[in-house]
C-alpha cells in the first residue's frame, strides 16, 4: 500500500546534510511506503493471520477477520472478536512471551478510538481494551514486550506505551514520543525521517521504532534509552548508497531484531544480533502486497504479479516460491519450513499448502465466513 499522500518535504525540516543530496536546490522527494494490514504472525498459542474479506471498502462491506491455527493443529479457525466494526482493519501482536495475543481496531466511519481485545486461549474467549487514539494503517502498529510493556504506533506518528497489559486494557496509555520529536532527534535528523512505519520491541525490553528516511543510503531504526532516541538501524552496503531507505515491517527475533526494508528497488531483510547486523542479498520488489516474520527470524513477502519471496533465517537467501493462488492475501509458515497461503474470494477462505512432490499449491480447507452485507461489523 502506498499511503494516499506523496510527501514533499523540506531540507530545512528535516536531515543534517539533505542539502548535499538535493544538489539541484530542489526540495527532496519521498514516496512513503507502508505494507498492508494483512499479515501472518506466529506466537506459542499457534500462527494468526489477518486477512481482509466482503466486498466494497467504500460501502463499508470490507470485514477484517481473524484467523487462528493453534500449535500442533493442521486446520485453521476463525476466531475475530465479535462486538466492534473492524471494517476500518485489525492490527495484531503476541504478548507477554507469546502466551496471548492483542488485537487492535483500527477506527472507521467516524469512531475516533481504538478497541482493543486481549485473548490467552488461542481465540476462545477476549477481554476488551481501549486505546483512546487512532492506531497506524500499517501491521506493525502494536507491540508487547514479554513483560507486558506496550507500544501502539498512531495514525499521526506518535507512539504511546502502557506500562503493562492491564494497562493497556485499562486505557491507561501515556505518551512516549511524536513523529516530530523523533525526527528532531540527532538519529531522525540524521536521516532525515519522513514517516514512522513499525514498533517493536528489542533486548531487555527496549522500545523500538522505525520507518522512511529522506537522507540516501540510512535505514531509520531507533531504540530508545532512557528517554534518548538512539540510531540502532543496519549500515547498508555501499551499492544502497545512493536509495532511500524505508522500513516496512519490524519484530522481536531470536538474539535481537528482524526487520523488512525497500532500498530504491530492492526489498531487504536485516537481523541484529550479538555481533551486530546481518543484511540479507536484495531482491527485487515491485509492489510488496503483504509481508510478515515467523519462527527463527524468517520472512516472507507477497510481490506483484502473484510472486513470492521468502527468506528462512539471519544470512540467509531469499527463495521464490510458486506462483501463489489467485486472491492471496498473506502467507503462514508451516511445519518443515513449508507455507500455507490464505487467499479470498468475497466471503470464502481458502488454503493452500505447497505440495512437496510437484512444488505446486494444493486446496487443503474452505472456510465460509458469515459476513451480514450493509452492517458494521
Amino acid at each position: 500500500m502506498i499511503r494516499r499522500a506523496v510527501l514533499a518535504l523540506l531540507c530545512a525540516g528535516l536531515a543534517a546534510g539533505c542539502g548535499a543530496q538535493a544538489t539541484t536546490g530542489t526540495a527532496p522527494v519521498l514516496q512513503v511506503l507502508t505494507a498492508p494490514l494483512s499479515t501472518s504472525l506466529v506466537t506459542a498459542q499457534g500462527t494468526w493471520a489477518v486477512a481482509v474479506m466482503g466486498g466494497s471498502a467504500a460501502s463499508h462491506d470490507n470485514f477484517w477477520q481473524l484467523f487462528v491455527r493453534p500449535t500442533g493443529a493442521s486446520h485453521w479457525t476463525l476466531v475475530t472478536p465479535e462486538g466492534v466494526a473492524d471494517n476500518g482493519g485489525l492490527v495484531a501482536t503476541g504478548g507477554a512471551g507469546g502466551a496471548s495475543l492483542l488485537v487492535g481496531f483500527r477506527p472507521s466511519q467516524g469512531l475516533s478510538f481504538s478497541p482493543l481485545a486481549a485473548s490467552g486461549d488461542g481465540g476462545k474467549n477476549w477481554t476488551p481494551g481501549l486505546l483512546d487514539a487512532d492506531l497506524a494503517d500499517v501491521p506493525d502498529a502494536l507491540a508487547v514486550a514479554p513483560s507486558g510493556q506496550a507500544l501502539a504506533l498512531l495514525h499521526d506518528g506518535s507512539i504511546d506505551e502502557a506500562a503493562s497489559a492491564a494497562a493497556a486494557a485499562a486505557g491507561q496509555w501515556s505518551s512516549l514520543t511524536t513523529l516530530g520529536a523523533l525526527a528532531a532527534s540527532a538519529p531522525g535528523h540524521a536521516c532525515g525521517l519522513a514517516a514512522v512505519n513499525a514498533v517493536s520491541f528489542g533486548l531487555d525490553d527496549t522500545p523500538m521504532a522505525a520507518g522512511s528516511c529522506l537522507r540516501r543510503g540510512v535505514a531509520g531504526v531507533f531504540a530508545d534509552s532512557g528517554g534518548t532516541w538512539q540510531a540502532a538501524g543496519p549500515g547498508l552496503p555501499a551499492a544502497f548508497g545512493g536509495d532511500q531507505v524505508q522500513v516496512l515491517g519490524m519484530a522481536s527475533a531470536p538474539g535481537g531484531t528482524a526487520v523488512l526494508m525497500t532500498a530504491g528497488t530492492a526489498l531487504l531483510a536485516a537481523w541484529s544480533g550479538a555481533s551486530g547486523w546481518t543484511v540479507s542479498a536484495p531482491t527485487a520488489t515491485g509492489a510488496v502486497v503483504a509481508s510478515g516474520f515467523g519462527p527463527a527470524g524468517s520472512v516472507w513477502a507477497l510481490l506483484g504479479g502473484r510472486r513470492a519471496e521468502v527468506i528462512s533465517r539471519a544470512g540467509g537467501s531469499w527463495r521464490a516460491l510458486a506462483g501463489v493462488p489467485a486472491g492471496t492475501q498473506a502467507l503462514a509458515p508451516a511445519t518443515g519450513g513449508g507455507y500455507d497461503a490464505l487467499a479470498v474470494s468475497g466471503s470464502r477462505l481458502s488454503v493452500w499448502q505447497l505440495t512437496p512432490t510437484t512444488g505446486g499449491w494444493a486446496r487443503v480447507q474452505v472456510i465460509d465466513v458469515p459476513i451480514q452485507y450493509g452492517t458494521s461489523s
